[in-house]
């Protein structure tokens, strides 16, 4: 996974699962996106800022069961600049998780350093990390806790980043399909 350059591979796999052939009417063009970006002082992650920039801004289909939610919809209220605050699982449901003030840090997690992909339903959203050690990465944010999304983590045999779980999704795999530990 490169969150900092564009693979032309992952862009033609990101169309094609989306399904999209419209010349790039439903995207929001280059101009756009670096706005959003300069307000929001982030640089938005590859291969989601060009899929944006040249292919579609959002989707009645896509991995999230509502689709998936444009950039301004799914990142203009949160706090992008500021890093997300995990790098490894939380069930806060379970534990405090170590932390000080815990409830202060699930506030975090549902709005700084993310964009909301779109939801499953039932407080399951899917977030894109757009800055701090997790920047690139997908995970899974629930009333009951927060997941990193992709094989490395666990319970997927997915690739990392955006590429990887539309991949995973276009394939019609189970999100959770990796054999139990």
């Amino acid at each position: 996974m490169n969150s900092d350059q564009v693979d032309p591979g992952e862009v033609a796999l990101l169309r094609e699962a989306f399904g999209v052939d419209d010349g790039g009417e439903s995207a929001l063009g280059w101009a756009a996106v670096r706005a959003f970006e300069a307000e929001h002082g982030v640089v938005l992650p590859e291969p989601y800022r060009t899929f944006v920039a040249e292919v579609t801004d959002g989707s009645y289909q896509g991995p999230c069961e509502f689709g998936l939610v444009g950039l301004a919809e799914g990142g203009g209220k949160q706090r992008l600049g500021e890093p997300f605050p995990l790098t490894r699982m939380w069930l806060w449901e379970d534990d405090d998780g170590g932390y000080e003030q815990p409830d202060a840090v699930i506030e975090q997690v549902a709005r700084d350093g993310s964009i909301v992909l779109g939801t499953d339903g039932c407080g399951m959203d899917w977030h894109l990390i757009v800055s701090g050690p997790h920047r690139g990465h997908i995970w899974l944010i629930t009333g009951e806790g927060a997941a990193p999304f992709g094989a490395e983590f666990g319970h997927t045999t997915a690739e990392p980043g955006f590429a990887g779980w539309v991949r995973h999704w276009a394939d019609g795999r189970e999100w959770f399909d990796a054999p139990p530990a």
